[in-house]
């Protein structure tokens, strides 16, 4: 019997976000180093500064795990409620620039089109985010539906996120 074949990922930029969000959800990266090899073994070769780019796009931060270790992590760190400031916008702007092909809102729902396949990394983007007004996201492949609190609130967004991705 033969083992079976790894997964195998484009080698888009987004596919490389999404291995390297895998990676940090589902094991404890204490490095940039191991982080890289991670990706190696997924067939996706880095270089440093492109690894350090992403994770600071990403919002990536180091925290402290039980047992003393620093690992990498990504979204906000427990209890942080913070609102977003001009350097997480500017991160949404470089991750969402490209991505965003139209926004139209309905109510109190906010239709983002993307290109296909690009749906679920844009959802993911904008969850990360404590984004006032944003209950949540639902993605398909290339178009993201936020759910927002009120109708004023997806029309405020809508607006907001369509400068950002124009940025």
């Amino acid at each position: 019997m033969s083992d079976p074949t790894p997964m195998q990922r484009p080698t888009s930029r987004a596919a490389r976000l999404s291995a390297i969000e895998q990676a940090l959800l589902t094991r404890v990266i204490t490095s940039q180093a191991q982080l890289s090899k991670v990706l190696a073994d997924e067939g996706i070769e880095v270089t440093q500064a492109t690894l350090s780019r992403d994770l600071d796009e990403m919002n990536a931060f180091k925290r402290r795990l039980q047992d003393g270790t620093m690992a990498y992590a990504v979204g906000h760190p427990e209890g942080d409620d913070r609102p977003l400031d001009g350097k997480v916008q500017q991160q949404m702007s470089r991750a969402l620039n490209g991505l965003v092909t139209s926004v139209a809102t309905a109510r109190n729902l906010i239709v983002v089109h993307t290109p296909s396949g690009a749906a679920q990394y844009v959802a993911s983007v904008l969850d990360k985010q404590n984004i006032d007004g944003v209950l949540g996201t639902i993605a398909g492949d290339d178009t993201v539906m936020m759910i927002c609190a009120d109708d004023d609130s997806a029309s405020e967004r809508a607006d907001w996120l369509l400068s950002l991705a124009s940025k």
